[in-house]
């Protein structure tokens, strides 16, 4: 027979996982409620915040993610670095830790049940400061450079301070004393939590994921310049074997190939935005060669420039009209 003590582990989970599903079922509502039940992403008074409304299933959204806290109220999203997968839903939260190019897609919506989530974006030196303060960066600087993404459990910990920050969007008058506050608490419960350090490494002085982080930013800046990766491991103070070695390992790809979907991201985005040919988008993303261009435009998009951004225009089109 089970004593009291042997028992009270699975109690305490499972009443935290029963509160968890109340609470989510209130973020839902909120989130439905203050996208007006319109399907895309909506921008809030609180800075960063974003909610996102989705009644059926996506095509692949590429996009650069800035560090950022992911939740899913309902519904379920894949996304892809580099050949990696990643799924989460409403059982957990998504972490990115670095600036990374990634694919995103809803895999599960519908107008009846759809996609409700948030997205929470951080700020490098917000992150850094926080580890430090509450000195979660101490233990990461034995461990190796991580991926800059990955999944965690939710739970009633992060979840509550989370509805606590879109609640307070009802009253917009004490959204600037307050949410700093919240976001500062979501940011504690993250570095707290079993892969917390994975934030937190980001925060020690001449680590390798620092200067990877450096090394990211020097390549977000400056992506349409020709990439010297002798230059850029001299500018974070790597050599060139330790510069690939980390980068991989936190990116899934190397700075070249890194370089390169973030040429192709804003090439894309280019050509959508300012209606320019896509021998002009290669031109100023940096590509000299226009077959270059093309060649490799398609194969990370799936089709050539020209029928690619025509599909994007019709299925904006699309969206506007419905």
């Amino acid at each position: 027979m089970l004593t009291s003590l042997q028992k009270a582990p699975q109690d305490d989970r499972s009443s935290d996982q029963l509160q968890v599903t109340v609470m989510r079922a209130e973020l839902a509502a909120l989130i439905d409620r203050l996208t007006g039940g319109a399907d895309g992403v909506h921008p809030t008074a609180v800075p960063r915040l974003a909610l996102a409304r989705a009644s059926q299933m996506q095509h692949p959204v590429h996009a650069v993610y800035d560090p950022a806290f992911c939740v899913l109220a309902q519904g379920s999203k894949r996304v892809l670095l580099a050949d990696e997968v990643y799924i989460y839903d409403t059982s957990q939260y998504l972490v990115v830790a670095q600036n990374l190019p990634v694919s995103g897609q809803v895999i599960d919506a519908s107008p009846e049940a759809p996609y409700l989530g948030l997205k929470l974006s951080f700020d490098v030196k917000d992150i850094a400061a926080a580890a430090l303060e509450f000195r979660f960066g101490e233990a990461a600087p034995a461990r190796a450079s991580s991926r800059g993404i990955y999944t965690g459990e939710l739970s009633t910990a992060v979840l509550d301070p989370v509805l606590r920050l879109v609640k307070l969007l009802a009253s917009p008058e004490d959204v600037p004393a307050l949410a700093p506050l919240i976001v500062r608490e979501i940011l504690y419960r993250l570095l707290k939590s079993p892969d917390g350090w994975r934030l937190a490494q980001m925060a020690i002085v001449d680590s390798h994921s620092q200067r990877i982080t450096q090394a990211i930013s020097v390549l977000s800046r400056r992506f349409q310049e020709p990439l010297r990766v002798e230059a850029l491991a001299d500018e974070v103070h790597m050599s060139v074997s330790s510069l690939h070695h980390h980068f991989k390992a936190v990116t899934a790809m190397s700075p070249l190939q890194f370089q390169k979907q973030l040429r192709l991201q804003e090439a894309r985005r280019i050509m959508i935005s300012e209606h320019v040919d896509a021998a002009t988008a290669g031109h100023r993303v940096g590509y000299e060669s226009q077959s270059q261009f093309n060649r490799e435009y398609s194969r990370f998009f799936g089709s050539p420039p020209a029928r690619d951004v025509k599909r994007l225009r019709e299925l904006q089109l699309g969206r506007v009209s419905g």
